[in-house]
């Protein structure tokens, strides 16, 4: 499984219990592969950040994505609020703000917000992290429905 590609330890588990192992020997088998460092969900954490802002995805997006790959939800957390101290969230919603605006080019102003609204929301960013985007992308005198 880990020749395909990294997995977190608790996408591990989960996948050799459906397989019908017993959590001792699951346990065990994650603590040697831990040991190896071949299994290390710090770095997978960081390594799904990175695949994650690179999709545009905001802190809930991120945290979701996280979790369902099986990482800690204390990890996760950890690895997400470093990542908005940074200003990482506030990059990938200015960075989706702007291929909105090139894909609604020449739409109504009304239309253009409806759409980076949208995806924002999907992608999991704050609506205040919203409202400041679209301020600075889709100027205009109406304010955002």
């Amino acid at each position: 499984m880990l020749d395909a590609a990294a997995r977190s330890s608790g996408a591990l588990a989960r996948r050799l219990a459906d397989k019908g192992f017993d959590m001792n020997v699951i346990n065990q088998v994650i603590d040697r592969l831990t040991r190896l460092g071949l299994v290390n969900d710090q770095a997978y954490a960081q390594d799904l950040l990175r695949s994650c802002l690179h999709r545009t995805l905001g802190v809930r997006g991120v945290l979701s994505e996280m979790t369902r790959k099986g990482l800690d939800s204390g990890l996760a957390a950890q690895v997400v609020a470093q990542a908005s101290r940074e200003g990482l969230f506030v990059d990938s919603a200015y960075e989706l703000g702007r291929k909105v605006a090139r894909k609604t080019a020449g739409l109504d102003l009304k239309v253009r917000k409806r759409r980076f609204w949208s995806a924002g929301s999907r992608k999991g960013h704050s609506p205040d992290l919203l409202n400041q985007v679209a301020a600075d992308l889709f100027a205009s005198d109406d304010p955002l429905d």
